[in-house]
């Protein structure tokens, strides 16, 4: 699977979420379940993935440029998040 990112965004990223942008791949691989993410207009198509990594529920928000996925977050889901997608 191909990813890219900003650098400049993953360095905002890991700071904010304590996570890396490649770690986007990894949700990716394991996605159990997406939906648009539609609260406002982007300019584009934006989705947040869900995923487990290491039994940790994690959402990977991209879009796709050229059949890559671009990703712009990654975080670990809220508790919200987690009754939603693993109950």
């Amino acid at each position: 699977m191909e990813i890219e990112f900003d650098p400049a965004k993953d360095e905002a990223n890991k700071a904010k979420h304590g996570v890396s942008l490649s770690a986007g791949v990894f949700v990716l691989e394991s996605q159990i379940g997406e939906e648009v993410d539609d609260r406002q207009d982007y300019g584009e198509e934006r989705i947040n993935a869900f995923g487990l990594v290491e039994g940790r529920l994690f959402v990977c928000t991209y879009t796709r440029r050229s059949g890559v996925f671009r990703v712009i977050s990654v975080r670990l889901a809220s508790r919200q998040e987690r009754r939603r997608w693993l109950t």
